[in-house]
């Protein structure tokens, strides 16, 4: 069975950093595109950042471009998101996903396999 368990959310103030981490009980990980995705209250669940299962190729919302990275360990079957300068408006829950084949994307129902998520929470 699949598990995808996000860790390193938290309380920052705007203008920090954290780093979100995604650990994948896959055992072909390095076969999978991946994804993080957020939702705050009252919006639909929103596309951050994907990156290829070989990690060479990502791609980034425009709102978290220049301050999100996205990176990928395939020996340790981890995904992780580095966050700097937050704004409040990245207040959301961020989730980790999963979706079989080569290439990652933006859309949603790509995504096969989906973590619980963790909260992050940034004061103005």
């Amino acid at each position: 069975q699949v598990q995808l368990v996000e860790s390193g959310g938290g309380l920052v103030q705007a203008g920090g950093s954290l780093r979100l981490s995604c650990a994948a009980s896959i055992r072909t990980f390095g076969t999978y595109g991946m994804g993080w995705f957020r939702q705050a209250p009252g919006k639909e669940r929103e596309f951050v950042a994907a990156i290829s299962w070989s990690g060479r190729n990502t791609d980034y919302a425009d709102s978290v471009k220049g301050r999100f990275t996205c990176s990928k360990d395939n020996a340790k079957n981890t995904v992780y998101l580095q966050m700097n300068d937050l704004k409040f408006e990245d207040t959301a829950l961020y989730y980790c996903a999963a979706k079989p084949g080569a290439t990652a994307n933006r859309i949603i129902s790509d995504y096969k396999y989906w973590g619980l998520g963790t909260q992050v929470t940034v004061s103005s």
